[in-house]
């Protein structure tokens, strides 16, 4: 991913006060030119909320004087668009909050829509929906018949009860069906990176209640088209990984009869930044044919001696009765940024349709003084 000095940095900076000295001839945003040169150090959103703040202080007064120049600077001005829509779309929420009538709520909801298309106004609608949910819900469920992608795919993103960078909207995040409605109206949506959206809003909702994504699952399942069942398996990746019974059932992973074999590892001693290598064999005991979910779930140690859970994919495959299917597989312990290892005992279990093995122990070694 790109720095934040190359998404929001000083000359995106400069565009944005120069689009709007633009829009609005004799005011010469002093503010929004002397937040440019101060990015320096700031992470991404730090940086959108100080040229969201300059804004601000450059446009008081009303809500409308403030939408008037930006919908001028976004008529006018190609170059309006990318990351520095993100401080925009902020101030916009924020001034129609902080003067809070219908009208001003309904128009800056509308800006919203509006500028989405030039850069997602996700984070900014997180303001307006903390302020008043329902009114805000109401014209999101709107928003789903568009004809814009952009303003659909906001409707879901923006509405995440876990979007990533954002804010929480507390209302959602305790009443995880209020979303459901949009969901339910963008599941089969013709646009890919709207029902992306749906998905990954739908597994957001996997962390409080289960039995309510898998219930929506099933009836998205009920009542699908081509699309379905690529979403909803993206949907329900993580309570696959949890092992939810009610998931694996509804993509076809029920309860089956089988039997893990010869499961051993390589060695019980793994080098730090090394692979770990495990074996197994899988095979169908019961009198049927079983389709099944495999992973593995590598017990991680923490810093404070306790161990922590990460479960990986292995496959996804259909035994008849008595047949088996060979197992392989190396886990690397090569240094990333998304994760740090700490020397000592680890472990890794196979898990069958949710159900795990007993871990199989190993250590890994600390790492050699170079």
């Amino acid at each position: 991913m790109p720095f934040a000095d190359e998404l929001l940095g000083a000359a995106v900076a400069r565009t944005l006060t120069r689009s709007l000295q633009e829009a609005a001839p004799g005011n010469p945003f002093d503010a929004t030119a002397h937040a440019a040169e101060r990015l320096d150090g700031l992470a991404l959103r730090e940086r959108a909320d100080l040229l969201r703040d300059a804004v601000l202080e450059d446009v008081p007064g009303d809500y409308a004087t403030l939408a008037g120049i930006i919908r001028t600077a976004q008529a006018s001005d190609p170059a309006f668009a990318g990351w520095l829509i993100w401080p925009v779309t902020s101030a916009v929420a924020a001034r129609g909050v902080e003067e809070w009538t219908p009208e001003a709520f309904d128009d800056a909801m509308r800006l919203l829509a509006e500028l989405t298309e030039r850069l997602s106004a996700e984070f900014a609608i997180r303001t307006l929906l903390r302020h008043d949910l329902d009114r805000a819900l109401a014209i999101v469920l709107d928003w789903t018949t568009s004809d814009n992608e952009h303003v659909r795919r906001l409707a879901s993103e923006g509405t995440r009860p876990y979007l990533p960078w954002a804010v929480r909207v507390r209302e959602i995040v305790a009443n995880p069906g209020v979303t459901v409605p949009i969901l339910d109206a963008l599941y089969r949506d013709p646009s890919e990176y709207v029902r992306r959206s749906v998905a990954n809003h739908l597994n957001d909702l996997s962390r409080d209640d289960p039995e309510l994504v898998v219930a929506t699952a099933n009836r998205w399942l009920a009542e699908p088209d081509a699309n379905t069942p690529a979403l909803v398996r993206h949907a329900l990746r993580t309570l696959v990984k949890r092992g939810n019974p009610g998931a694996l059932a509804a993509l076809g992973f029920g309860a089956a009869t089988t039997e893990v074999e010869g499961f051993g590892l390589e060695s019980a001693h793994v080098p730090f930044g090394g692979t770990v290598r495990f074996v197994a064999t899988v095979r169908n005991t019961g009198a049927e044919t079983a389709r099944l979910a495999i992973d593995y779930v590598v017990h991680h140690q923490k810093a404070n001696g306790s161990q922590t859970t990460k479960t990986f994919k292995l496959t996804t495959t259909e035994l008849a009765p008595g047949e088996h299917i060979l197992l392989s597989r190396e886990h690397s312990f090569r240094a990333i940024t998304t994760r740090r290892y700490h020397p000592g005992a680890h472990g890794i279990a196979l898990q069958v349709n949710g159900v795990a093995t007993e871990p199989l122990t190993f250590e890994l070694l600390p790492p050699t003084e170079s």
